[in-house]
């Protein structure tokens, strides 16, 4: 028998005993199982998305699972309120599990961005109690973003920085993604975390970019044709409304894939054509969103993005 190329990467498994016992539908559980031509990617939803409906991570990860998606990026200070409640982290890698997703990574603010040696050390021990989190529930991934803190750093000290975060993942089994920040002037622009990637002279570096942060740092698009697709492994993706000054834009701007100016295709075309197989992780922060169900926004996002994505590789 023949198959098509694209007969091949649209082959579809279907774990229909994990979704009816989760509760997930099999039309989610496919969804979730299938990488096509047009659909190469995974979807992941960011909590802050469904924020404003104050679920606990057990809920968020009923959400995620009902509405399709592959993955989760669940927020540290979130995951620490549910075990100061009584929540084990056992007992959450299980639900997680039992869904059918998987965290392909936490959101955590860490003071690891810092020329003051005693700050830093300290960061680094909470950077590593956060990993060993994060290991226990099964993440793959931290998020190592700038913080307010690390302003007057040298890009050069940045990559050594980073490199130590990295050593310290390679230890604990749970690999720090270093966060671009539009607003950042260190870790703002794509080239500046294209230089401190590079020069932490390591193969496991990687940025966790971020569609709004990159408009917001000023930085062109055109300039994702410069970037190895393949060492990405989380994209938050989202949209923006057109601004004169997009560094005055906020979080709360945020809108869906698609409903905004984002050159989407663009920007999904490069990634592909760059090697990028991860996940679209979708992180949101719009209030008029939070006015809706959770399940109602993370349904709405995900039929968002993956329309964006099915019209830009089409």
């Amino acid at each position: 028998m023949n198959l098509s190329r694209r007969e091949i990467l649209g082959g579809t498994t279907v774990l229909m005993g994990a979704a009816m016992a989760s509760g997930v539908s099999a039309s989610a559980e496919a969804q979730r199982a299938r990488r096509t031509a047009n659909e190469p990617f995974g979807y992941c939803l960011n909590m802050s998305t469904i924020r404003g409906n104050n679920l606990d991570v057990p809920a968020q990860v009923d959400v995620a699972a009902k509405a399709g998606y592959n993955a989760i990026e669940p927020w540290a200070r979130e995951i620490e309120a549910y075990t100061a409640k009584g929540g084990t982290l056992k007992d959450l890698a299980k639900r997680i599990k039992d869904s059918g997703l998987t965290v392909e990574d936490v959101i955590a603010f860490n003071a690891w961005l810092d020329d003051d040696d005693t700050r830093r050390a300290a960061a680094m021990e909470n950077l590593k109690r956060e990993m060993d989190m994060v290991a226990q529930i099964g993440g793959k991934r931290i998020a190592t973003p700038p913080g307010q803190n690390g302003n007057g750093v040298s890009l050069d000290h940045a990559a050594e920085y980073y490199r130590a975060a990295l050593e310290l993942g390679e230890q604990m089994g749970v690999l720090p993604l270093c966060e671009l920040w539009g607003q950042s002037p260190v870790l703002g622009p794509l080239s500046h975390g294209a230089y401190v990637t590079i020069g932490t002279g390591r193969g496991d570096a990687s940025m966790l970019l971020d569609i709004f942060h990159v408009y917001k740092s000023g930085t062109s698009f055109a300039s994702l044709d410069q970037i190895n697709g393949a060492a990405l492994h989380v994209i938050h993706v989202n949209d923006y409304p057109a601004a004169d000054d997009p560094s005055k834009l906020t979080d709360a701007n945020r809108v869906y894939p698609g409903d905004g100016v984002a050159p989407l295709g663009q920007i999904f075309r490069d990634l592909h054509d760059n090697g990028f197989r991860g996940v679209l992780s979708l992180e949101l922060f719009n209030k008029d969103y939070w006015k809706l169900s959770a399940e109602e926004n993370a349904r709405t996002g995900l039929e968002k993005t993956r329309a964006a994505v099915r019209k830009a590789l089409a």
